[in-house]
């Protein structure tokens, strides 16, 4: 983080899917807005109900303003870490955390509280209507990370060590 700079948190957007009968189509997508991250800055820490990020993003270079990014969030409901995915872009920083508890009824919320925050936004470019995620077939419902146009590209797990993209 840089010197005497209070925090700002990221937009961050989300969207789900869930199945009683297709445990890799129980996940959240989570994408965090920080354009330009500096990947040795970034930390993120993921548990079963809560996460945490911090990052420093921007480039001078390009016009982009260096700026402080951190937030903490505790999930409505259990997720497993083991079984989730990060991927880093020049823009932002995807997750696809898989829900620990298959069944086929939507979160009602991203967050255990009710309290509403104004960086956590709907990502309705990834939203599928609770109805239409079971038994529609389509090729994207095969692969959840189709939705965020990352498949195929070797995302990691995010459970243990190992590197940039592990936890």
């Amino acid at each position: 983080m840089t010197e005497a700079s209070t925090p700002r948190h990221p937009e961050v957007l989300w969207a789900q899917r869930s199945s009683d009968t297709r445990p890799e189509m129980n996940v959240v997508f989570l994408t965090v807005n920080v354009p330009d991250v500096q990947e040795d800055t970034l930390k993120v820490e993921l548990t079963g109900t809560t996460l945490t990020f911090s990052a420093t993003a921007g480039d001078p270079g390009k016009n982009i303003a260096v700026s402080d990014y951190a937030f903490s969030l505790e999930f409505h409901d259990r997720i497993v870490p083991d079984l989730s995915t990060r991927k880093i872009s020049s823009r932002s920083v995807y997750f696809v955390l898989r829900k620990a508890e298959e069944r086929l009824e939507y979160w009602p919320r991203l967050q255990k509280n009710k309290e509403s925050n104004s960086y956590i936004k709907t990502d309705f470019s990834k939203w599928v209507d609770q109805g239409k995620v079971e038994g529609e077939g389509t090729d994207d419902d095969m692969d959840p990370m189709a939705g965020i146009g990352l498949a195929g590209e070797g995302i990691p797990p995010l459970g243990g060590t190992g590197g940039p993209d592990h936890l």
